[in-house]
Formats: C-alpha cells, sequence, structure tokens
C-alpha cells in the first residue's frame, strides 16, 4: 500500500491536502478503501455547511457496508467531487487522486500540521 508523502493522514483512515493557502482536499486512504470493498456512493449533503474538526461530512457506502467520514480539520465544506456520482470507484481504483471526496475552506490550515505524516500513518496501520 503507498501513503503519499505529500499527505496528513487521521486515524479514521482519511487524507488531506492542501490546494492552496486555505483550500484542503480530502479523501480516504488506499487502505481503508481496501477494508470497505468495492465503493458504490459517496453521499455528502453537507456542502456549504461549516463544521469542526472530527464531525461526520458525509459517509462512503461499499458492497457490504456503509461508514462515516469524518473531517479532519474544521472549515466549510466547498465542493463535492462531481465524478463520484457517476464513477464511485474511483475512490477503489484512485484514492489519492481522481478519487478525492470534498474540497473544504480550511479555518485554521496550521492544524493540518497536527495530523499524521505518511510515516506515522503506515505505522498505524502496520
Amino acid at each position: 500500500m503507498s501513503f503519499p508523502k505529500n499527505l496528513r493522514y487521521t486515524k479514521e483512515h482519511e487524507w488531506v491536502r492542501m490546494e492552496d493557502e486555505q483550500t484542503a482536499v480530502i479523501g480516504i486512504t488506499e487502505y481503508a478503501q481496501s477494508e470497505l470493498g468495492d465503493i458504490v456512493y459517496v453521499e455528502v449533503e453537507t456542502i456549504g455547511k461549516s463544521l469542526e474538526a472530527g464531525a461526520i461530512f458525509g459517509t462512503v457506502e461499499a458492497v457490504k457496508t456503509v461508514s462515516d467520514l469524518f473531517l479532519p480539520v474544521a472549515g466549510t465544506i466547498k465542493e463535492l467531487n462531481p465524478e463520484l456520482a457517476n464513477a464511485p470507484d474511483l475512490v477503489n481504483s484512485d484514492p489519492y487522486g481522481k478519487g478525492w471526496m470534498i474540497k473544504l475552506a480550511v479555518k485554521d490550515s496550521s492544524l493540518i500540521n497536527g495530523l499524521l505524516d505518511a510515516d506515522a500513518y503506515a505505522s498505524l496501520v502496520g
């Protein structure tokens, strides 16, 4: 499994990449998608809402389960990846690229540095 060094990770298996100084791109890790199995639907009904870190921002539905998605840092959800409506399996095939889930206007981008780096996340998942 790969855990790109340019991302930050959570213990709940989300990843974060800063797109610019105020916008974060968020998805789930390769580990998470492999544990869930084939992704069939991603639901995010929080577009435009301001949420705190740790809040549930949506759900991901796989063939065998539904799992909550947790926000790594506080901010306002700006966008859901439009490609996931017709191709939710992008989360399986390209979790760190085309399978991203949301874009977030981050409240305090310095908090991203407090998330796990690739090595710490790799140790967490073994």
